[in-house]
């Protein structure tokens, strides 16, 4: 296991997760890799959370570590590599092919808008996967953040998405993110112009703080074809806005491991969002508790808090809270997978 559980933390499970939480759990954003993929002269940065996982953060990290925090409940998984350009993308494919068998855990390429089609095909073919997840940060030539959503990846490889009925989880790029008019635009125009790919907008569209998100979902709510995740999302306000203004069964629970198992709490400050950081680790806007003055929680749980409270506020019922959790990800998931033939699915 690669976090240490206290006793407060036993606490919220029991006291505020353990009924609330449904039997099965389809975790529907989780990064998995193994060091094959890394150069070997490659270092993490010194407060890179990775290296609290020893560099690498594999399935069976990721199992032992979800079964110490949900003791009751059977996790299924969506999963795909560390988006790193230096980082051998056909060998996380690999990995990540190896350990999903399509039932109970699924995997996903990392696409750089480099790779041609028969590279993009061979990861997904060879390595029976359902999907890719581009990321601003694999595209050369362009400043990480002026990329936009159309820059991630070419024509060819959404029309390859497009006719094959994959997945696509894209991680909006561009400083407003789902508040950006570009980010607006061209998230619509994808889902219509390709309308059997399932596209997926994680962290509902890294909207993490309420001006971010309102009024901005409209337009992908209105195609069929859209999704969003609520990784690494615990803004109790985006989730239940999330869940009054999109269609409930396009939305999948993610935790964004193995960052989720992290201590800490996303919070809004003035119109923007910031990371409460109960560990000294860098991930994105941080601001780090080094006087210890908090007791801080995993985001993991954080995230699950979120929910709740969301959930209670828009009024869903226990089947809505079901879907969200686990139905909505292994319909979508397992008819792919059925689709091109790798295996019957499961039943939800």
């Amino acid at each position: 296991m690669t976090v240490e559980i206290n006793e407060s933390d036993r606490l919220i499970y029991k006291a505020e997760l353990k009924e609330f939480l449904p039997e099965k759990i389809f975790d529907s954003h989780v990064h998995l890799f193994e060091e094959s993929s890394i150069p070997s002269d490659y270092e993490f940065p010194p407060k890179s959370c990775f290296r609290k996982f020893g560099g690498r953060f594999r399935m069976e990290d990721y199992q032992d570590t979800v079964k110490a925090l949900l003791p009751d409940q059977s996790v299924y998984l969506n999963h795909f590599g560390f988006p790193h350009a230096e980082f051998d993308r056909d060998k996380a494919a690999v990995y990540t092919g190896r350990v999903s068998d399509n039932r109970r855990s699924y995997g996903m390429a990392l696409v750089s808008p480099s790779d041609g089609i028969p590279e993009v095909a061979g990861r997904i073919t060879d390595n029976r996967l359902i999907g890719y997840k581009p990321y601003a940060d694999l595209v050369d030539g362009i400043p990480s953040r002026d990329v936009t959503i159309r820059d991630m990846l070419t024509p060819e490889q959404l029309e390859y998405a497009n006719e094959n009925g994959l997945a696509i989880t894209f991680h909006i790029p561009r400083d407003e993110r789902l508040a950006d008019p570009v980010n607006q635009r061209e998230m619509v125009e994808i889902c219509r112009r390709y309308p059997h790919a399932q596209i997926i907008f994680a962290h509902i569209g890294r909207a993490y703080y309420m001006q971010a998100i309102i009024g901005f979902l409209d337009g992908i709510a209105a195609c069929p074809n859209a999704f969003v995740d609520t990784a690494m999302v615990n803004h109790e306000g985006v989730l239940e806005y999330a869940f009054r203004n999109f269609p409930l069964e396009r939305i999948l629970w993610g935790s964004d491991a193995p960052i989720a198992f992290l201590r800490g709490k996303s919070a809004e400050i003035n119109n923007q969002y910031a990371y409460l950081m109960g560990e000294d680790y860098r991930i994105g806007t941080s601001l780090f508790d080094a006087d210890a003055t908090v007791e801080f929680t995993f985001f993991f749980y954080e995230q699950l808090r979120g929910v709740q409270l969301a959930a209670t506020r828009a009024g869903l019922s226990r089947q809505d809270v079901e879907n969200i959790f686990f139905e909505n990800a292994c319909r979508l998931f397992s008819s792919i997978a059925r689709n091109v033939n790798y295996t019957r699915g499961i039943e939800a």
